[in-house]
């Protein structure tokens, strides 16, 4: 079979329990494909519950400076947590999440693996790195600072970032999602990283939430 005429067909059979679910609604907006809803500026969209990161929608960078040239992009490719939402009093929210580590990936060949090694992540002996929340602090409708402990190859420091709502409402798949970025700095020495960062590491995610089933 014709690899655009497999890629067709694997992605009706995607959508069809999605196609379904919206005929029975008898709804289609916005011209998407049936049961599939755009985002809303308004996190009242997402109801209350228990949220899972999407992996297949969330992003996690560490900005590097590059001997004050430059930063240096990093990514970590393995991300998972749980928030448990509250849109009637976002204060009450909360959020745990961990990175594998060793899922880091570099523009530059061969240094993905330095960076989880010994030398510098040690992901072989910690192979995660944790964020629990302390407190939710909604600053508006869209912006807000979330403060948790950061735990990073066995220490654990307190660290604030930055959110910004992207995006709430129904998703698709009966699922209901919410979309956020956020950014914070950390102070590499504090978790044992090498004077060679030096600087201020900036984190940057980039994340949706589904609700659980």
């Amino acid at each position: 079979m014709p690899r655009a005429l497999c890629a067709l067909v694997l992605s009706v059979a995607l959508f069809q329990p999605v196609i379904a679910a919206a005929q029975a609604q008898g709804t289609q907006p916005n011209g998407l494909p049936p049961g599939v809803y755009m985002g809303e500026a308004d996190y009242k969209q997402a109801p209350a519950g228990t949220y899972a990161i999407d992996p297949d929608h969330a992003s996690v960078i560490a900005r590097v400076s590059h001997l004050r040239y430059s930063w240096s992009i990093f990514r970590f490719d393995k991300v998972s947590g749980t928030m448990k939402w509250d849109p009637a009093n976002p204060a009450n929210s909360s959020i745990t999440a961990k990175v594998e580590t060793a899922s880091i990936t570099s523009n530059v060949k061969g240094f993905a693996q330095e960076l989880s090694g010994n030398n510098f992540l040690k992901s072989t002996a910690f192979p995660e790195a944790t964020f629990v929340s302390s407190a939710f602090r909604p600053m508006s409708t869209r912006r807000g600072k979330v403060d948790g402990q950061l735990t990073l190859m066995g220490k654990t420091k307190a660290v604030t970032f930055d959110v910004e709502l992207i995006g709430a409402g129904k998703g698709f798949a009966d699922r209901p999602r919410i979309g956020v970025s956020a950014r914070g700095t950390i102070n590499p020495v504090d978790f044992g990283l090498p004077p060679l960062f030096g600087d201020a590491i900036e984190i940057v995610i980039d994340v949706e939430f589904q609700k659980d089933a």
